[in-house]
């Protein structure tokens, strides 16, 4: 069993930057593709950013924030982030960090692909 615990949400201005962090509970860290999805109220929950397993050299942006976002990991730390930038209102949601435990070609962008997840933290932005 893995649990992930979510930090760095809260509430921004349209255009500023956050990093939310994903901190995982597990040895094995470094084997697990790591996720992340959001969910805005009223919408269904849908994929963000993923990053391989390992040394994470391959990752995967959803159109809506590649450019603006950016998955990394240290193993070191059993942690996987995002960095954010130039945020915007329709940002605003629930992000969650997932964790898939099996090896996919392509990565896995969908949520039944991910058997792990946090308990989210809240991104708002403002306009």
């Amino acid at each position: 069993q893995v649990q992930l615990v979510e930090s760095g949400g809260g509430l921004v201005q349209a255009g500023a930057s956050l990093r939310l962090s994903c901190a995982a509970s597990t040895r094995t860290f470094s084997s697990y593709t790591m996720g992340w999805f959001r969910q805005a109220p009223g919408k269904e929950r849908e994929f963000v950013a993923a990053i391989s397993a390992s040394a994470g050299r391959s990752t995967y942006y959803a159109d809506s924030v590649k450019g603006r976002f950016t998955i990394s990991r240290d193993n070191a730390k059993n942690t996987v982030y995002v960095q954010m930038n130039s945020l915007k209102p329709e940002d605003t949601a629930v992000y969650y960090c997932a964790a898939d435990p099996r090896i996919r070609l392509p990565i896995g962008r969908k949520i039944y692909e991910y058997d792990y997840w946090g308990q989210g933290t809240q991104v708002t932005v403002s306009s």
